[in-house]
């Protein structure tokens, strides 16, 4: 979904990662390979992302390898195909994307679930120019504004954003101008009036002085405020006849997963980055410095326990209606399990807080 440019040494890492994913699909996608061990392939939508960083920290902190499965992560790039396309297509096993697109598949005739929800917001911030007036999505009539891709979840959250001000979606202009130093540039050209992005991208163009954070949806109470509830974003979706004939894979994923939700919820900030690449926390957008602190303002995004919330699928699917994307009727119970969340959980006796979604949403 969203996508950005990488560094060089990031591409590389995760070339090396494709190719590994290559050769260990030739026993089959969520096989086991040497030891039992089964192997999955998971693409996330922007891996160096402060909204994606538990795929990656699972890794780091041996969560992966401690539940008994192989993770090979990939991500998607600018010009390449979406994460949840190489998902749906079968070019990987995962995604690591927004759970809006299984209703979007549901509409499309395609079945498939989110199994593990690590968000509780977008994680986003419409991040609009110094001069450009805007301060609501009220303002947005007859301007530019960026998205990541067109057809990707910040687009469906910008025009949603619009028509809860009443604003529909021929009142103003959207081209995706991608993330990171492509925003940016976006942004401080003129090219838009604002862009709806993320950490640390949000960070960049604070420090820069190129703009400001005219909409939060980056946090829960923040998404609360913007759209009327929690609005889960970030989380594992998968078709839904993979899932049924690899639960035992798709299980020591979640287990994997819910342990690092619990461990960046006992964590600080400073803690998660400095289990990060070094490539993730301090670039030619950030210093580590940067990261940390839009990390400490952000981290209230992320779900302390992988379960879905109880009345966020309803709140995305009145997202999904609203902008005219929920064409049909949706059956919100198949969009999302927490069969795997919550086994994860009593495993380790870790303590929930989050109430969990029922069929209905």
């Amino acid at each position: 979904m969203s996508k950005r440019i990488l560094t060089a040494s990031l591409v590389t890492v995760l070339a090396l990662g494709a190719a590994t994913a290559c050769s260990s699909s030739s026993s089959g996608s969520g096989s086991s390979g040497s030891g039992g061990t089964p192997t999955v392939r998971i693409m996330v939508g922007g891996i160096d992302k402060q909204i994606y960083l538990p795929y990656q920290l699972a890794q780091n902190l041996g969560f992966y390898k401690k539940y008994g499965v192989n993770v090979v992560l990939s991500t998607e790039q600018d010009g390449g195909t979406g994460a949840e396309d190489a998902m749906a297509s079968g070019q990987v096993d995962m995604a690591g994307a927004w759970y809006n697109h299984t209703i979007d598949f549901q509409v499309k005739g395609k079945a498939v679930e989110d199994v593990v929800q690590l968000s509780g917001a977008p994680g986003e911030r419409e991040m609009c120019a110094t001069k450009s007036g805007v301060h609501s999505a009220a303002d947005f009539k007859g301007k530019t504004l960026g998205v990541t891709d067109l057809g990707s979840g910040t687009d469906t959250l910008t025009q949603f954003l619009a028509a809860k001000k009443g604003i529909k979606t021929s009142g103003f202009h959207r081209i995706g101008v991608g993330a990171g130093s492509t925003a940016i540039a976006a942004l401080q050209n003129g090219k838009v009036a604002c862009v709806m992005t993320t950490q640390p991208t949000v960070a960049a163009i604070e420090k820069k002085g190129v703009g400001y954070s005219a909409v939060d949806v980056a946090t829960t109470e923040g998404a609360k405020a913007a759209t009327g509830g929690a609005w889960p974003a970030a989380g594992v979706i998968a078709r839904t006849d993979w899932v049924n004939s690899h639960k035992d894979a798709v299980q020591k994923v979640v287990d994997a997963l819910v342990a690092t939700m619990h461990w960046i919820d006992k964590h600080s900030a400073a803690d998660i980055a400095d289990k990060l690449p070094q490539s993730f926390v301090q670039n030619q957008l950030v210093t580590k410095a940067d990261y940390v602190s839009a990390l400490t303002q952000d981290k209230g995004q992320f779900l302390p326990d992988g379960i879905m919330p109880a009345g966020g699928p309803k709140n995305v699917l009145a997202t999904e209606e609203l902008v005219g994307h929920a064409t049909s009727k949706v059956n919100l119970g198949t969009t999302f399990t927490n069969d795997f969340a919550l086994a994860a959980n009593k495993k380790e006796g870790f303590t929930t807080t989050t109430a969990p979604a029922g069929t209905s949403g």
